[in-house]
């Protein structure tokens, strides 16, 4: 049977899934106050046929706050949302990590509580807009520059966040270094200039996030420890440079070293970036010897292929899991999946476009 593989049982560190299928980080905005609520548990208690769940980005600081409505996971009100949400998820058997993103420069102050700072490795301003809730689209301000004391309260914050999702029963934490966020920004010399130990030479660009990453997982385990990467990506005014493949190739290599338990690979080509060449694929599948997740446009025959080929060991799906609750069933039945897809709601604050897609099941026991 081809498609065997994808349902059968697999393991990612620590974590026992019962899938080779991983719902892909999605940023919804449905976190009012910056706190997980009864909505997004859900949301997430709906897709939890996935063998592992990986959430929206989640601000390990108010600093990180960069988008209107993200959640947090830095105070008790938050850990006591994501509690909720964590259970329910369980409560299905499904497994759920926790994905930890620091917006940096791709952020807004009218989206920030007060009191908080927009930070990045260096004070270049990011191309684009930010959507505010109260202006609408406003440029992105220029950044202030981490100092060395900010770094260190940064990671310290990152510590903390991780400690408190493993408090709120989460499996595992993934680290955001994709999408032009902030552990990105510290790799790339277009969004770091700095003349310091964390800037200029790969190793210097590479320091901040193998430290986050060396910390957060001596601090919770190597077992569950994960971190998406975006090789290649566009996103977030991220040009490409000469020394992608150097870096990236750096990057897995230490990676390895820490131990920790997957990197997460998304290629956004699908939806009109630039593809991640398999060349910088296979280098990473070279280089790291635990699990690695991919990610984008997959169907379940390219699913198959990249497992087989063993140059994936996960497959991580999108888009399909927003108006596909039961993704699952519908791939192993070979049900058809829902065309319609609300793409002007996946930002909106309440059920519209979010928890009110339904299960194939009730799609066509309507039809009836």
């Amino acid at each position: 049977m081809k498609t065997q593989k994808l349902f059968a049982p697999a393991k990612i560190g620590s974590i026992e899934l019962k899938n080779h299928i991983v719902m892909a980080p999605m940023t919804r905005c449905r976190a009012i106050g910056n706190i997980p609520n009864d909505l997004m548990k859900e949301y997430y208690e709906q897709r939890s046929g996935a063998g592992l769940i990986i959430t929206e980005g989640t601000s390990p600081s108010p600093n990180g706050l960069g988008y209107a409505r993200i959640p947090g996971i830095f105070s008790k009100q938050q850990v006591e949302g994501w509690k909720k949400i964590t259970s329910a998820v369980h409560k299905k058997g499904g497994k759920i990590a926790i994905q930890l993103m620091h917006t940096g420069r791709i952020s807004h102050i009218l989206n920030m509580p007060e009191g908080s700072h927009i930070l990045a490795p260096s004070a270049i301003k990011a191309a684009g807009q930010m959507y505010t809730d109260t202006k609408q689209l406003q440029d992105h301000p220029v950044p202030q520059e981490m100092t060395i004391k900010d770094i260190i309260r940064t990671k310290a914050e990152y510590i903390a966040a991780a400690k408190n999702a493993i408090e709120a029963g989460f499996d595992g934490v993934e680290l955001h270094g994709a999408n032009g966020y902030l552990l990105e920004q510290f790799l790339s010399p277009v969004s770091n200039i700095r003349k310091d130990t964390y800037g200029g030479s790969i190793e210097n660009r590479c320091r901040f996030v193998l430290e986050v990453a060396m910390e957060v997982s001596e601090t919770i385990g190597k077992d569950k420890t994960g971190i998406r990467l975006s090789p290649y990506g566009v996103a977030s005014d991220m040009p490409h440079y000469p020394e992608i493949d150097a870096t990236y190739h750096y990057l897995s290599e230490h990676l390895n070293k820490i131990g920790i338990a997957y990197i997460h690979l998304v290629d956004h080509s699908a939806m009109g970036a630039p593809a991640v060449p398999i060349e910088i694929k296979k280098a990473i599948r070279g280089n790291f010897k635990n699990t690695i997740i991919h990610c984008g446009g997959f169907d379940l025959a390219k699913a198959e292929v990249d497992l087989e080929s063993g140059l994936a060991d996960l497959i991580a799906f999108g888009r399909p899991f927003i108006n596909n609750p039961d993704l699952v069933e519908r791939l192993k039945n070979n049900w058809a999946l829902a065309k319609e897809l609300k793409i002007d709601l996946f930002y909106g604050a309440d059920a519209k476009g979010y928890t009110d897609y339904p299960a194939y099941k009730t799609e066509v026991g309507s039809l009836l």
